[in-house]
């Protein structure tokens, strides 16, 4: 059956244990830790999120990899993409990939995301740096793209016309980016491949403009400001906290209000590609300083969904692809994969709204 999008999900390798967050966090330390021990912050609040059909699987099994494939295909994604991590040559998270690489299974379309940020103790209301994102210069850039080039040589990789795609999470924090964006196709080309389709996010509002920086597409991550409002009939529970001596403040929007602001403008000046957030909880990481979509539901994302589909079916057929955030960013409240409550309604949504 035809689809009306390719729907790329973002997807976290994480779920495993590393000797990075051993060190960090305590032996055996994954993000079911954060998920689990989650808790209702005010009343009505849809804490944790306990996880249904693929329970708390470790992404070490090639079977845990394997039956998301499988589930993802089954509802109509066209592939993940795998948050990728680079810290001067050091990778992080790096094991489900290489060895998806190294397998050659599960046979399911991919491609990289390049997250390139720092990671620090923030979460827990401390401003410790655990491993710093660093650029070291031009040999680093050229060793980055030597190991970026067996994924981008995959058969599975994802394309648009034959140009392997690569999105860059913090595009505007690399020194002399157009510099690096150029040295990359450069070097793509002598290696054979037809270029790249290189895309930035966002995160600064509707004017980003990726061409300036060498990069032939965006797409907008639009989280609200902290200026959101707890609803009146929680706000005890905001006057009580405040009281028990709590500084922080809660930040809650409500999905319905402002789902129509999570999509850029239907501009045209360039090629973006809508990115859509079926939720977003990041109250198992931080607390009380967390941001929370309230009363996201399924049917409201429906119609969040439908609106980004409709956006790109004018694309030519390989750029209709609309993002999904996130397909098991569990600690942050935006995954489609099964839980408890829902079940498999955010994929039922999906397979619906993706398909002819």
């Amino acid at each position: 059956m035809d689809k009306r999008a390719r729907l790329i999900a973002f997807h976290l390798p994480q779920f495993h244990p590393t000797p990075e967050n051993d060190l960090w966090w305590g032996k055996g330390f994954t993000e079911w830790t954060n998920v689990a021990k989650a808790k209702p912050l005010y009343p009505g609040h849809y804490q944790p999120h306990i996880p249904a059909d693929l329970g708390f699987y470790d992404l070490r099994l090639p079977e845990a990899r394997q039956a998301q494939a499988e589930l993802a295909r089954e509802y109509g994604i066209a592939g993940f993409c795998y948050y990728h991590y680079w810290f001067g040559g050091k990778r992080i998270l790096e094991r489900p990939v290489n060895e998806i690489l190294l397998s050659r299974e599960p046979d399911f379309p991919f491609c990289l995301c390049w997250a390139n940020h720092s990671w620090n103790t923030a979460w827990q209301g401390t401003d410790q740096s655990l491993i710093e994102q660093v650029y070291p210069g031009w040999d680093d850039h050229a060793a980055h793209f030597d190991w970026l080039l067996q994924a981008f040589t995959d058969s599975r990789y994802l394309k648009v016309d034959e140009k392997p795609i690569f999105v860059i999470y913090r595009p505007d924090d690399i020194p002399d980016v157009r510099k690096v964006t150029d040295f990359w196709r450069e070097r793509a080309l002598k290696a054979g491949l037809p270029g790249l389709h290189l895309i930035g996010v966002s995160h600064r509002g509707e004017k980003w403009d990726p061409r300036p920086r060498g990069l032939d597409a965006s797409t907008m991550q639009a989280l609200p400001g902290r200026d959101g409002r707890i609803p009146r009939r929680y706000a005890w529970t905001k006057l009580k906290l405040a009281l028990q001596g709590n500084r922080h403040e809660l930040t809650i929007w409500d999905y319905e209000e402002i789902r129509s602001i999570l999509l850029r403008s239907n501009q045209t000046e360039w090629r973006d590609y809508p990115l859509t957030l079926p939720n977003w909880d990041n109250t198992p990481r931080i607390g009380m300083r967390g941001l929370v979509f309230h009363n996201a539901t399924p049917e409201l994302f429906r119609g969040h969904l439908r609106q980004a589909i409709d956006r790109v079916t004018d694309h030519p057929a390989d750029e209709r692809i609309v993002f999904l955030k996130a397909w098991n960013e569990w600690a942050e409240g935006n995954h489609v994969e099964p839980d408890q409550k829902w079940g498999r309604a955010w994929l039922d949504v999906i397979r619906k709204e993706i398909r002819c």
